[in-house]
């Protein structure tokens, strides 16, 4: 098979690497790609958000299966592009993708589907926004409504932190993302991540996770896309994981099927968990990041197959096979992240470090240049291992930290410490 992956990150780097061990791959191409990436895979310069781009490319080049990483060409329709050219994509239509695109979308389905999820309220005006923060109080949760790229989102412990960020939002800080606002409930408990494929109508669960959204060390510090990860999160047993199908995810996918939008492609349910239940706390139409690193570690070249299926309509034939081990991921970020930071900085040590099915460096923000890796990014390296124990993948992890050196970077210390 020929095949395609669209996007520059660490999750299209782990993808790649996952997708690059089935057999079934004669030939990856990724676009762009990034240093990392074009190890293993071709990385032409193509527009991954010009659907015509994308199908002219795949067209020309015998793709037999487009794999979509990021949101944003899911927002911009290519799925939809790749569809209509004939090709097997691996990703939701753009109609379909609203449940993450848009936060008033989700609420409205969820309500539809009787998922549960917090209060909320849907706001096109800075002064109706800050009437309904003093009325209901604080902590509460101010999302701009559109793609911000993982930075739309504040969780207000006092209302001048939530007065601030409306003023944010309508403010322009997020472009058109912030024209309209939802304001939540706040939601107490611990947060874990849950991944199924769904083709439509069939919903196969492929595994969890639990991320680190804050910048340091103890939950400290703005929130970030994510520094660090690890799979399986022990908090979604198999009796919260059924609660979830069951109340949340099916409900959700027989809501977008009635409305005509089928989805297919990966979902990732956020999920916040309290006294043993779980709410909605968002949609994502795509693979975490840094959750899909620990996610490909465990399930390796079978992801391939997976994928296909999903694309093809076939998850009823399909089952992922886990080992009964563990994987962690530890990202380093350029300091400044997720403020303003500096690029063109040089990771030295990368070429010493193992490249195995059981510890491997993906690579984010990175780009080459005259034989030496720069960091080109926020977030740059996410360095991932795998372990019998989640104890023995953090160890492995930090211990390959270790060896590289990048003064200009940084990352958290503590990855893992809620399961550990």
């Amino acid at each position: 098979m020929n095949i395609l992956i669209l996007g520059s990150g660490g999750r299209e780097h782990a993808l790649a690497w996952a997708v690059k061990q089935n057999p079934k791959c004669d030939r990856l191409i990724c676009a762009p790609g990034n240093a990392g990436i074009a190890a293993i895979a071709e990385c032409p310069a193509l527009d991954i958000l010009d659907g015509d781009a994308v199908t002219g490319f795949a067209v020309e080049n015998a793709v037999d299966l487009v794999i979509i990483g990021p949101e944003a060409p899911l927002a911009a329709g290519v799925a939809d592009a790749c569809r209509n050219a004939g090709l097997s994509v691996f990703g939701p239509s753009a109609a379909a993708a609203e449940l993450e695109a848009s936060k008033a979308f989700t609420k409205s389905i969820c309500d539809a589907a009787g998922a549960p999820t917090a209060a909320w309220a849907r706001f096109d005006a800075l002064e109706p926004a800050e009437a309904h923060v003093r009325r209901e109080g604080t902590p509460i949760v101010i999302k701009a409504d559109g793609l911000a790229a993982g930075k739309g989102v504040t969780v207000a412990m006092d209302e001048e932190a939530a007065l601030a960020a409306l003023e944010e939002c309508f403010g322009g800080t997020h472009g058109g993302a912030g024209a309209e606002v939802v304001i939540e409930e706040f939601m107490a408990g611990e947060e874990a991540s849950f991944f199924v494929l769904v083709d439509g109508e069939e919903v196969l669960p492929i595994g969890t996770a639990q991320d680190h959204k804050r910048a340091f060390d103890g939950d400290e510090g703005p929130n970030t896309g994510g520094m660090g990860a690890y799979s399986p999160a022990p908090i979604l047993t198999p009796e919260l994981q059924e609660q979830v199908l069951a109340e949340i995810i099916r409900p959700t996918m027989a809501e977008m099927v009635r409305r005509g939008t089928p989805y297919q492609g990966v979902l990732y349910a956020g999920l916040m968990i309290e006294n043993g239940r779980a709410r909605l706390v968002e949609y994502n139409c795509r693979f975490g990041d840094p959750e899909a690193q620990v996610l490909m570690m465990r399930l390796g070249a079978q992801t391939l197959d997976l994928i296909q299926a999903a694309a093809e309509g076939r998850l009823a034939e399909v089952a992922p096979s886990w080992a009964d081990d563990h994987a962690l991921t530890v990202v380093m970020a350029t300091k400044g992240y997720p403020g303003s930071y500096d690029k063109g900085s040089e990771i030295r040590g990368l070429a010493a470090l193992p490249e195995t099915s059981r510890a491997y460096t993906f690579h984010a923000g990175t780009r080459a240049e005259g034989g030496r890796i720069l960091a080109a990014g926020g977030r740059v390296l996410a360095v991932t291992a795998r372990g019998a124990s989640l104890q023995e993948a953090r160890d492995t992890a930090y211990e390959l930290v270790g060896q590289i050196d990048w003064p200009e970077g940084f990352y958290r210390s503590d990855i893992g410490w809620r399961a550990l």
